[in-house]
Order: structure tokens, then C-alpha cells, then sequence
């Protein structure tokens, strides 16, 4: 307890774990969602631009999301989240990690997996600037880790904050990294691959001096980029170092709201130990769902609003 019972049973298609990702992420459409960017300064001198949708109805409650490796606010996953939040009477702020609104951030650094410390100023950005009397959290792959570690890893949660969901996380994220480099999931990764050197280019001609041409002819593979760029821009020693501090599972354990975990049996970018089952057995706050189906953040569903889509609004309502 509290593993969870999925109802999840999409139609045959979308029951191959290949074709229901790629639907996902190229072909499904969200319309009618209308998104105000808001600019926020980060203690560093950075910037966030953060993404807002509204509720018809004024409401006390809000939804922040947060994305996925080389994701955005603009991607469907986050769209018809914020669509399926905003229409339950919830408002949504959907964030866009340093450097994937569009335009370079600033400083050397960017974003990764554990970057807490951003969803922190986010948070005291919300509450400082609106009066909400309920917040939830809402993540996806890279964005459910991080905000799982927020969660575990001993900051001071505001009473506000009274949920989360968290979908396609890979909860060991040296796990995930062996996945994404085994055959099935090459196309994938090469996907991921030419996004990130094409950012790490636009960076390198902002700080030439501490990217050099030598560097990226070093990287072949996604945990390259992690050992030439990832740990060395944000204070680890090298890509394993990076994972293993930043890997949300040993955090579940310190959880203490209500947190539910969304990751498909047949998920080709999670591996066993991406599967927190022990976690959740042991725990009163952890949830873990298993679908049979789902793929990675491929989850379908009628009427275009995905099963973690309907399945985050009633995670939440629950917990009123």
C-alpha cells in the first residue's frame, strides 16, 4: 500500500508501446487553450518564462506543470493537461525549464533533472504574487523526477501544496539512460541528441571558453552530453555522478503529501529499476500505478483528453 489497480485498456493501436509515444509527441493536436507567458528572474540572473491558463471560473486552486527532456509549455502532453485542469476548475502554470521557451537563458547552466532549486522559485513565485489556497504538482519524465526529488529531498513544502502527479518518470535515471541507449530506442535518442548539441552549440558561442569544438566532437551518445556538458554546468562530477544525485527514487521514501506515480509496464525508456514498487508498498503518500499499456507519455484516451489527462483531475479531486 498504496500500489494502485489501473483501468487504463486503450484500443489495440495504442497498446504498442512505440506507436502510442509517437502519436503522442507528433501527432495528436490540442485546440482552444489560450497561454499567457509571464517572465520571472531567478536569484542567479536567469529567467524563467512561465506559461498560464485559466479556469472560466475564478479558482482558489492551481496546477504547476512542468515538462520533459527538450520539452516546452507548447508540447500536447503539457497543452491538454493544462486544457483538462483548466475546464475542472483549476488554473495552471506551466513552466518552461531554462533555456526551452525558445531563446537561450542567460547563464552557462541550464536544466536537469534534479534542478529543484527553480521549481523552488517558481512556487514562491506563485504564492507571492496570487492568493491560492491549493496547489498541485504535475510532471512528466524528466519533469516527474524532478518533481518527486523537490518533494523527498528535505525542503520545506508549503502547506498550499497539496498533491502531485507524476507520469513517465524515470524514477533511476542511469536506469532510463540504458534504455534510451539500447537498438529500440534509437530513433529516439538521436531525436533528443541532435536537440541537445544544436542548444549546446547557441551556448557555446555565449561562453566560447568553456565549450570548445573539442568537446562536442566528444559526444556520440546522450550520456556524452551528460559527462561533457550536464555535470560539468551544474556541479557533479561526471554523468553517473549526476544521476545518482539526482535519481528521484531514493527521495520517495521522505514524501509527505499525497504522490502519484504514472509509469506504463511496457514504457521502452524505463527499465525495472524505474519501477518504485518497494517504495510504494512501504509508504502512505507514494502511489504507484502500472498500466499494462501507455508507452511513454502515450497514454490515449476519448475525446482527446489522455487517461493521466482525466486520471491527474481525479488523483486531485480526491484529495479534497
Amino acid at each position: 500500500m498504496p500500489l494502485v489497480n489501473s483501468s487504463y485498456n486503450p484500443p489495440n493501436f495504442f497498446k504498442n508501446s512505440h506507436l502510442a509515444t509517437i502519436y503522442a509527441g507528433l501527432f495528436r493536436e490540442v485546440k482552444g487553450l489560450v497561454q499567457t507567458r509571464e517572465r520571472i528572474q531567478l536569484p542567479d540572473g536567469d529567467y524563467l518564462d512561465l506559461d498560464w491558463s485559466h479556469s472560466a471560473q475564478p479558482p482558489k486552486k492551481i496546477t504547476v506543470l512542468l515538462h520533459g527532456l527538450e520539452g516546452n509549455a507548447q508540447r500536447t502532453y503539457i497543452q491538454g493537461s493544462a486544457k483538462a485542469l483548466n475546464e475542472n476548475g483549476y488554473d495552471v502554470c506551466a513552466i518552461n525549464f531554462r533555456g526551452c521557451s525558445g531563446k537561450p537563458n542567460t547563464t552557462y547552466r541550464s536544466y536537469h533533472s534534479g534542478a529543484t532549486e527553480d521549481l523552488k522559485a517558481v512556487l514562491e513565485h506563485v504564492l507571492n504574487t496570487r492568493e491560492y489556497a491549493e496547489i498541485y504538482l504535475k510532471g512528466f519524465s524528466l519533469g516527474g523526477n524532478l518533481l518527486l526529488k523537490y518533494l523527498g529531498e528535505g525542503n520545506t513544502i508549503p502547506p498550499e501544496l497539496k498533491g502531485a502527479v507524476a507520469v513517465s518518470v524515470p524514477c533511476r535515471l542511469d536506469d532510463s539512460l540504458h534504455q534510451l541507449l539500447t537498438f529500440k530506442n534509437t530513433a529516439y535518442a538521436k531525436r533528443f541528441k541532435k536537440n541537445l548539441l544544436s542548444k549546446l552549440k547557441s551556448k557555446q558561442a555565449l561562453f566560447p571558453s568553456k565549450i570548445t569544438d573539442a568537446d562536442i566532437q566528444k559526444i556520440n551518445t546522450l550520456k556524452d552530453f551528460d559527462d561533457v556538458y550536464t555535470s560539468r554546468a551544474h556541479g557533479f562530477t561526471d554523468a553517473m555522478d549526476y544521476y545518482t544525485q539526482c535519481s528521484c527514487r531514493q527521495f520517495l521514501p521522505n514524501i509527505n503529501i499525497p504522490s502519484l506515480i504514472i509509469n506504463a509496464e511496457n514504457d521502452s525508456f524505463l527499465g525495472e529499476a524505474c519501477y518504485p514498487t518497494t517504495e510504494a508498498k512501504h509508504s502512505k503518500h507514494v502511489y504507484l500505478e502500472v498500466p499494462k499499456y501507455g508507452g511513454h507519455v502515450g497514454f490515449y484516451g476519448a475525446d482527446n483528453f489522455t487517461y493521466t489527462e482525466r486520471r491527474a483531475v481525479s488523483f486531485f479531486d480526491g484529495l479534497n
